[in-house]
This record gives structure tokens, sequence and C-alpha cells, in this order.
């Protein structure tokens, strides 16, 4: 499993669990009955999502290849949601309500730590 860190617009360090063969995409965090706080999926390429399978409802933010966000989906609800944003190239799924917390708007870029 890779893990990158990523400086939010807050300051915060968001831990992002890299999602990049069809496999790990494909699993996302179905049947998975948590995502800890400070930590989130990056499915990438990946422009639109799904909840079948899900336990929880999350926050889906969708970013460009330089990891400007693009769209925000918050309150994603388990089994009934979806959420799209066609000039994605990813898609962070963190913890519902994390991307108010991190203080995240369409616009804004997360930058990666050393």
């Amino acid at each position: 499993m890779t893990i990158q860190n990523y400086r939010t617009p807050s300051g915060k360090t968001l831990s992002l669990e890299i999602a990049d063969t069809f496999w790990k995409r494909f699993c996302g965090l179905m049947l998975r009955k948590e995502l800890p706080e400070g930590c989130g999926l990056y499915l990438a390429p990946c422009s639109s999502i799904h909840m079948c399978f899900m336990r929880f409802a999350i926050d889906a933010v969708f970013v460009d290849k330089v990891f400007t966000i693009q769209k925000i989906a918050t309150h994603v609800r388990p089994w009934i949601g979806v959420s799209l944003c066609l000039h994605a190239h990813g898609v962070i799924e963190l913890p519902d309500g994390a991307a108010e917390e991190y203080g995240m708007k369409v616009g804004q870029r997360l930058v990666e730590e050393e």
C-alpha cells in the first residue's frame, strides 16, 4: 500500500492511500467499516464514484492531475450515493465532513509534502 501526505488548504496534513490499479480502484472503500481521521483514499484515474457496498457516508473531492480541486461532493450516502466530475483526473474519498474541516474549496490545490 502506497501512502502520500498532502498539505490541505487549512495547513493540516492528509495521508492518502493511493489506489492506482484497477483492482485497488475497484475495491476502494467497499466493505471497510470506517476511514480513520486524517486519512483518505485517492482513486486515479477516476472521474466518478458509486457507494454500492459502502457502510458509511463520505466526502468526495475531485481533483485534476496537479491536485487542484474541481468539485466537492459532501455527505455522499452509502448504497444510494453517486457523484461524477468529467474534468477530474482523480477523486479523494474522505470521512464525512472532512472536506469542510480541511477548509477545502473548488479552485484550491493540495500540495504534496516531502
